[in-house]
């Protein structure tokens, strides 16, 4: 087995499943803050970022609750670069 394989399963070491969950928030931010999507969108991820706010959950959990609506939200703004992220993401840390 290659080093630069990651199994989820065995570790999470050397998987930046942080950063790389803060990295696909900050890309979520800059469509909502450009108003990108429309008002439902723009109205559900407000309310629930308020809601992981409240909570005190990190972008992960963030993440792992939203990666369907995520998926839904990246492909309506047609930005690809962040649904290869969040894929990443949920393949390697949900």
């Amino acid at each position: 087995m290659s080093s630069n394989i990651t199994d989820r399963y065995v570790s999470f070491c050397n998987i930046n499943c942080d950063e790389n969950a803060d990295r696909l928030i900050s890309m979520l931010e800059q469509h909502l803050n450009a108003k990108r999507g429309g008002d439902l969108w723009l109205t559900y991820f407000h309310d629930k970022r308020a809601e992981q706010a409240k909570m005190q959950r990190d972008n992960l959990n963030f993440i792992g609750n939203q990666t369907n609506p995520l998926y839904e939200y990246f492909e309506v703004c047609e930005d690809t670069q962040a649904l290869e992220l969040l894929y990443k993401i949920e393949q390697e840390c949900c």
